[in-house]
């Protein structure tokens, strides 16, 4: 069997400069490329972060252009605010949020989305980098219901919040969990409901409820579905109906007065048997008479001067008698009265009968 002609040497040339292997990338753009692309979805927030360009030898602002394509088409387009309403054509920032404008604008959320990304540095650029791929329901991190408001009623909580972004029915829609418990005790979960409020039934009068609320993302037409974080925690009292307030009324009435009954009736005893005690405590000191307190604040003046000086007026004062007239038979009987009482004779003699 004869070998294979050799082939000619120009041809061998040929083919080994075209089967050499290609030059890396970066060394056909002036710029390197930005690193950690990252997509942001957060309920209906929509933005790409990387980290920074630089440059050692040139102080020049290095800027960045943002572009997106859908699954279905092979162009590229520029985030201006032509067509996303947020310009991203020239950024020296280092994110493109795509809902900066307004939470409901961005791209369809039902959609794939590709995005790419280069650095720009006058006329020098680097090569286009790739994020991955999203389609926002499908990868878009489900925060907590917002809004929530707890009103305590009768042995019960009714508990109202709004959805944590608003969602078109025919696309999707949400479903809710409540995580409650009584303080300190075992947490119980409900069924999954769509309504935005619930009603906790069943629960102990006058006691503390702790609970959460969880959001669940479901795809109408799909079988998807993105869970949800959980709210803080909230803490609240339950009431009591009619009946149990007027039963409380009559009890802390009736602890009332048996308590001040309780406390008279010690009181009563207490004083009957420390009656002495009693009386010596709430008996006033005695005082000294104002006529010594004063003869002591002035020892040199006489006691008897003090006694008459602070004496009252009324013990100076003298009854006064007249006799303004008498008959004749009853002023002879008094004439002889007071000459019998002048007569020597009728005086009484020492020893006599």
């Amino acid at each position: 069997m004869r070998p294979p002609p050799l082939l000619p040497l120009r041809l061998l040339l040929l083919l080994s400069s075209c089967c050499a292997a290609a030059p890396p990338a970066d060394t056909l753009f002036q710029l390197p490329a930005p690193r950690n692309l990252k997509v942001h979805l957060y309920n209906a927030q929509q933005a790409l972060s990387w980290d920074s360009v630089s440059l050692n030898n040139d102080t020049r602002p290095v800027v960045y252009q943002v572009q997106y394509k859908y699954s279905t088409s092979s162009t590229w387009y520029d985030v201006n605010t032509k067509d996303s309403r947020v310009d991203c054509t020239n950024l020296t920032r280092t994110e493109c949020n795509f809902t900066a404008n307004s939470l409901s604008e961005g791209f369809p959320r039902h959609f794939n989305i590709s995005l790419r990304l280069r650095a720009k540095l006058g006329d020098l650029v680097s090569a286009w980098v790739k994020a991955p791929w999203f389609e926002h329901y499908r990868n878009a991190t489900i925060g907590p219901p917002e809004d929530i408001w707890v009103t305590p009623e009768e042995g019960s909580l009714i508990i109202s919040f709004s959805s944590p972004f608003d969602v078109p029915a025919s696309v999707a829609f949400f479903s809710y969990y409540v995580y409650y418990w009584e303080k300190a005790g075992i947490k119980q979960v409900t069924r999954p409901f769509r309504s935005n409020f619930i009603t906790l039934n069943d629960l102990k009068p006058l006691r503390v409820y702790c609970f959460q609320v969880k959001a669940e993302l479901f795809l109408a037409k799909e079988n998807i579905s993105r869970p949800g974080h959980l709210s803080n925690i909230s803490c609240s009292e339950t009431t009591v109906d009619a009946s149990t307030k007027l039963q409380q009324v009559i009890l802390i009435s009736m602890g009332t007065f048996l308590l001040l009954s309780v406390v008279v009736g010690a009181c009563l005893i207490l004083v009957l048997k420390y009656r002495g005690l009693v009386k010596y405590w709430f008996h006033s000191p005695p005082s000294i008479p104002s006529q010594i307190e004063e003869y002591l604040k002035d020892p040199a003046q006489s006691i008897l001067d003090a006694l008459d000086k602070d004496s009252s007026s009324k013990d100076d004062d003298w009854d006064s008698v007249s006799i303004v007239s008498f008959p004749e038979n009853e002023q002879d009987i008094l004439q002889s009265t007071l000459n019998q009482g002048t007569d020597p004779s009728h005086q009484p003699v020492e020893g006599g009968p």
